[in-house]
């Protein structure tokens, strides 16, 4: 077995490159000082839904949004492309926030699915639409198919996840490995970086103001606010910090968020490999592994292969090597690929990246304002952020609008935020319950069971009473 990935992992992800080949010139940055109603910090999914959302409800609204390298370039940029709301999470949400919230969460994503898939109408962004399959493919992943069909039946949405038998799963997608599963009618697959770069189109259309290379250097918040950049400044009655990862750091967040990071590869066309194992259909496949492995095919047979296992950062620093040039992250990454989708174990890999995902103590973004301040924020996707950025737009824009609608009364906006342990436990912690879950989970896969020492440092979370790193 190799030690290392047929290709170590580097920016830019195969996404962006491809993205930028048709692109022209960058946008200018800032120069001077500019006066506006609302800026906006981060030019990915969250940042670029925002400025939409605020443009089309209120058309005069004077808006600018800088971006510290290229619209689309970080997470947006970068993920699996898979476009799905919160169906599929319906078990977990109801454990952490209730019945009725979880509805309306899963609720809200189906709205953005609709709102996404109209923008994507009229868009080279490569949406294909056929549902999202989780598949067991392991003796030890198979009760977890139970919960997801018991949860929907009885929440009274039976039809959101329907059982398949193995057989069922070979229909769509033959693998030696593959056991049963459950298929959630709501998905979608895109190209993220298309879809990123399409946004900014948009945004700039409507009338944003929009710097590229420009970063925030710093933000001081009052009536007005100043964002301050390398070379000049925005005066704003409003801010939004759209930063993801970066806002892990924020005093309001960090004991609610900790940096994971998460890899792929992208293989090179085998369209062929894929008709003869009949994944013909537009399906995106995902395994019931914690640390899941998430695949999907493109419009020219490449196949995705992800994995949300990458190292952890310490006090959620987003700037760590590992967090982006993990060598073995990327090897866990092409060996799910082989392992997973047999067929194409002999499929050259086109390009690997990773990097740092925002992931919250119970899995669920939060979008809030500063107290005493105009500044609004978002952050805590998990690794879920297509489908949910746009409803987070949808929260930023009313929180500065100051409206008192559907949005603001989302979980996603009131709930109150579990806490993860402080520094250094976080770290220390969260990295041996990592290591620990990955033994258990790559000796499922081999049909031994799980070390004793491991299987006892997987159990610490749940003991604990955290929600997330729970087997």
């Amino acid at each position: 077995m190799a030690h290392t990935p047929s290709i170590m992992p580097a920016d830019p992800s195969w996404w962006f490159a491809d993205a930028m080949r048709a692109e022209g010139a960058a946008a200018p940055p800032l120069s001077g000082e500019i006066m506006v109603d609302v800026a906006i910090v981060g030019g990915g999914y969250t940042g670029l839904w925002t400025a939409l959302a605020l443009k089309e409800r209120s058309p005069a609204l004077r808006v600018a949004l800088i971006e510290a390298k290229l619209c689309g370039s970080g997470a947006s940029g970068k993920n699996g492309g898979k476009v799905h709301g919160y169906w599929a999470s319906l078990a977990g949400m109801a454990k952490n926030i209730g019945d009725d919230a979880a509805l309306s969460v899963a609720r809200a994503g189906t709205i953005a699915q609709d709102a996404i898939r109209e923008f994507a109408k009229n868009h080279d962004v490569w949406w294909r639409e056929g549902g999202t399959l989780r598949v067991s493919a392991a003796p030890a992943q198979d009760a977890r198919i139970a919960g997801y069909i018991q949860a929907a039946r009885r929440l009274g949405v039976p039809d959101t996840a329907m059982a398949l038998t193995a057989a069922d799963v070979a229909a769509r997608c033959r693998s030696p490995v593959f056991r049963g599963g459950v298929f959630l009618p709501e998905g979608a697959t895109v190209h993220p970086a298309r879809l990123a770069r399409a946004l900014r189109a948009a945004a700039i259309k409507s009338g944003v103001m929009l710097y590229e290379n420009t970063a925030m250097i710093g933000l001081d918040k009052g009536a007005p606010n100043r964002v301050r950049t390398q070379n000049g400044q925005i005066i704003a009655r409003d801010v939004v910090l759209a930063t993801n990862c970066e806002s892990a750091a924020e005093p309001l967040a960090r004991a609610h968020v900790s940096v994971f990071s998460s890899y792929a590869v992208m293989s090179e066309p085998a369209p062929e490999k894929l008709a003869a194992m009949g994944w013909t259909g537009e399906e995106g496949i995902s395994d019931m592994r914690m640390f899941v492995h998430y695949f999907r095919t493109t419009a020219d047979g490449r196949v995705l292969m992800g994995s949300g296992s990458g190292p952890i950062a310490y006090g959620g620093g987003t700037t760590a090597t590992k967090l982006r040039e993990d060598a073995a992250s990327a090897l866990r990454a092409e060996r799910g690929l082989r392992r997973l989708l047999p067929a194409l174990a002999d499929v050259p890999i086109a390009r690997a990246w990773g990097g740092p995902i925002d992931v919250s103590a119970d899995r669920l973004p939060f979008f809030k304002t500063m107290p005493g301040t105009r500044v609004h924020f978002g952050c805590g996707y998990s690794g879920h952020g297509v489908n949910p950025s746009w409803i987070g737009g949808q929260c930023l824009a009313s929180l500065v609008l100051n409206a008192h609608d559907m949005w603001t009364n989302l979980p996603l906006c009131t709930r109150a935020l579990p806490s993860l342990p402080p520094e250094p436990l976080r770290y220390l912690g969260g990295t041996a319950v990592r290591r620990a879950i990955l033994a258990c989970e790559d000796a499922e896969e081999r049909g031994q069971a799980p070390p004793l020492a491991a299987s006892a440092v997987a159990a610490l979370p749940k003991l604990m009473g955290l929600r997330i790193g729970t087997r």
